[in-house]
């Protein structure tokens, strides 16, 4: 269970807290595509995502899209931002991740998992030691085996509440998008 504990969830990425992960000394964001930076499925990306990439790039953090989308999917966002990407990623096994690190000369602590999903960005990311953030998923459109695990998300939060894993304010935050 401490496998999908989240090490924070925040809303959306741009609640994400830049300034807290440079002093932890994280430089490098492997970021998830699909619920995280783009609607599932839309072909396109909101220009603020667009934005958040870039900030977070000039701020002297390197990123990696890691996503389980097909690779031209997962390409042609990484050809709008700028970035390497890791497509068809299989997540949560480790060796997209391991990829993504590479792509950016990086080892695990100074990476962070930024994703919409516990049994794939969570579990991926804190398996090989990488401190990982959760955000709510932008739509609720997505795979109906998705929309299943989010189901079972929901009930393992609440578990992490009870065990004092997460805050109640943190679970409230997931929760108000699902």
């Amino acid at each position: 269970m401490k496998k999908l504990v989240p090490d924070v969830i925040c809303e959306s990425v741009f609640a994400i807290d830049l300034d807290k992960l440079k002093k932890r000394q994280i430089s490098g964001l492997l970021v998830d595509i699909d619920n995280t930076l783009v609607p599932w499925g839309e072909p396109e990306m909101e220009e603020a995502f667009v934005t958040w990439v870039k900030g977070a790039k000039q701020r002297g953090f390197k990123v990696c899209l890691v996503s389980n989308a097909k690779k031209p999917r997962a390409q042609s966002f990484a050809t709008l931002l700028e970035i390497p990407a890791v497509g068809l990623a299989l997540k949560p096994l480790g060796r997209a991740f391991r990829k993504g690190m590479a792509l950016l000369d990086l080892r695990s602590h100074e990476v962070a998992v930024v994703g919409d999903q516990l049994f794939t960005d969570v579990l991926g990311g804190n398996r090989l030691g990488i401190y990982t953030i959760l955000i709510n998923p932008l739509s609720r459109n997505e795979l109906d085996s998705t929309k299943i695990m989010r189901r079972i998300e929901q009930k393992i939060l609440g578990h992490m509440v009870k065990r004092g894993q997460i805050s109640a304010k943190h679970a409230q935050i997931r929760q108000g998008r699902d």
